[in-house]
């Protein structure tokens, strides 16, 4: 067996990469590293440059290596930046999906595990999110996710692929510092970013219908979620024809004032937060409910909020070692 892992040179990627080797799988990497980094891909893992854009490439490689099963991950992903460019965020993301799944079918490929977001829930009104909560975007990203799902779903009814749709909630820590997120784009390293500058980190609003104010979201350590992936891939190569979709996520809700007290006793920092206006499209709370995950797989989540703040830091002083507390 051996898995094509689109986008593995990426932080999430190069986890999955990784965890499929500790499990035992053999991987190759397709990846145009517009955004990943080829060094986080083992000496012994085959690497791919290509974009899911060219079909032909794709074809050469699943034949070349004789791939039995695609994890895609490889994907435009910031919500900002989507809104500003819808049309790239659809060609790279639906058309990119649609060459990918085109050259699979055609190779007979019989699994395929696709990563989708909680962009795709939009703003749930809902305690705990579970897969059947609707699904309304907000933003051209998570348009593009949904339709992926609605995509690898198609395919798979119409053909023997297996396939799975995991719904990631808010991503944070690593590995190994050499492992960790590069991006300044989620919270844990915003935060970073500014306690780096002498600057005191910032809240979008604090008058949200929370217990404190402050938008509240579910973490997941990115070393549970690349386990997630192992755990499916493997259900996927051992039931023909199975169509999950799955939310990624621990079932606890953390504020993102809880979050910046956290950083800061993690870092050694005391630097208050300053409050800035809310951010459009913000929801109050999105926690998944991950029932659906556990009881039909197994899988759960095993590290907490300050072991992705812990490992996260450990990757960011690697970056920027001006940052260490003495």
């Amino acid at each position: 067996m051996t898995w094509l892992i689109t986008g593995g040179a990426g932080y999430i990627g190069a986890h999955v990469v990784r965890a499929m080797a500790e499990a035992g799988e053999r991987t190759v990497v397709y990846d145009d590293l517009s955004t990943g980094v080829a060094e986080r891909v083992p000496q012994e893992v085959p690497l791919v440059v290509g974009s899911v854009l060219d079909g032909e490439k794709l074809a050469r490689t699943l034949a070349e290596h004789e791939v039995t099963g695609v994890v895609h991950l490889a994907a435009k992903k910031q919500v900002g930046e989507s809104v500003d460019l819808p049309l790239h965020y659809y060609r790279e993301n639906v058309e990119g999906l649609r060459v990918l799944l085109e050259a699979v079918t055609a190779a007979q490929v019989p699994s395929f595990l696709f990563s989708s977001s909680a962009a795709v829930y939009g703003m749930p009104d809902v305690d705990l999110v579970t897969e059947e909560t609707p699904c309304l975007p907000l933003s051209p990203y998570g348009e593009t996710k949904l339709a992926g799902e609605w995509l690898v779903r198609a395919t798979g009814r119409a053909t023997s692929l297996a396939t799975a749709s995991l719904r990631y909630f808010n991503v944070a820590g690593a590995a190994t510092p050499a492992l960790a997120d590069t991006g300044v784009f989620n919270l844990v390293p915003m935060v970073f970013e500014k306690l780096t500058e002498g600057a005191p980190p910032r809240i979008f609003g604090d008058d949200y219908p929370t217990p404190d104010g402050t938008c509240v979201r579910d973490y997941i350590h990115v070393v549970d979620l690349a386990e997630a992936h192992v755990t499916v891939a493997r259900a996927l190569r051992s039931t023909p024809g199975h169509d999950l979709t799955l939310n990624i996520g621990r079932g606890e809700g953390v504020s993102v004032r809880e979050m910046i007290d956290q950083i800061n006793a993690v870092t050694g920092y005391d630097r208050p937060p300053t409050v800035t206006p809310r951010r459009p499209g913000d929801p109050a709370r999105v926690v998944a409910s991950a029932d659906r995950i556990a009881t039909e797989l197994g899988w759960t989540a095993k590290y907490d909020v300050e072991d992705m703040i812990t490992s996260a830091w450990e990757g960011w002083v690697r970056l920027h070692p001006e940052a260490a507390r003495s």
